[in-house]
């Protein structure tokens, strides 16, 4: 593989990357916040491909009598298995992969674990580490945050509350549907996923089903058994089947 063939490899690789950030696709691999670095360095791939295929035509041109080998000992071309290294750039161009769902959520421990210091005696009191809910019902809260009250703040903050919640279906352990979303610290590679056990009008649906659901906390948690860690409890009043957002992770 000689520098052109590179260059257009590495052309490909910029050119991908940008088309995934102008459209949703890059949220399958990393989270929204990321999108002007992938721009950035979509843009510089681009730049950098354009400028060394610019380089090898012009020593194309001044060394076009010569054969492959100058002489020098210096061979333009390389191994065609190089080629090879298309193969990722045109999957990132041409396929988008389904965002990481109830496979996940089954094999992975849930990210609620211990992670607030607690009281001397294990217990808040009449204090809560979390702020009060904002006016009117039902009230928008991410899985992870309606989690972390219910087990960090002991549901201070969630008590007579109706709460409303956004995700997808996965079977629990005890073969129950749990609602479940994946939150990224990067990118899907480190995805973990928040659950939240149901109980009342539970929607048993297939597995990766998104749901909006609305309902109110109950002092009521289960264990993961895959790492141990406590999974609270909504008891739904009210879900809907809703098409998947556009950026499914928290």
């Amino acid at each position: 593989m000689n520098r052109g063939a590179q260059a257009v490899v590495m052309l490909f690789f910029g050119g991908a990357i940008l088309r995934a950030t102008m459209s949703d696709v890059y949220l399958r691999y990393v989270k929204q916040g990321l999108r002007p670095f992938l721009i950035a360095a979509g843009i510089l791939l681009v730049a950098a491909a354009v400028m060394a295929l610019v380089h090898e035509f012009r020593d194309h041109r001044q060394t076009s009598d010569q054969p492959d080998d100058d002489g020098h000992g210096h061979n333009h071309s390389g191994p065609a298995a190089g080629w090879l290294l298309l193969l990722p750039a045109l999957a990132l161009l041409f396929v988008a992969p389904p965002a990481l769902g109830a496979d996940t959520a089954s094999r992975a421990g849930s990210a609620l674990t211990s992670s607030v210091q607690e009281a001397d005696d294990g217990s808040w009191g009449d204090y809560s580490p979390f702020p009060p809910l904002p006016s009117g019902d039902p009230v928008k809260l991410t899985l992870l945050d309606y989690g972390s009250r219910a087990l960090y703040g002991e549901g201070k903050t969630l008590r007579d509350r109706q709460v409303q919640l956004t995700g997808f279906i996965a079977p629990g352990a005890d073969g129950q549907p749990m609602l479940a979303r994946i939150i990224l610290s990067c990118c899907a590679a480190d995805g973990m996923p928040v659950k939240i056990g149901l109980s009342g009008d539970v929607p048993h649906l297939p597995a990766d089903t998104w749901v909006q659901t609305t309902g109110r906390w109950v002092p009521q948690t289960a264990t993961d058994p895959i790492n141990g860690s406590d999974i609270p409890y909504l008891e739904v009043d009210t879900w809907q089947k809703i098409a998947p957002p556009k950026n499914p992770y928290d």
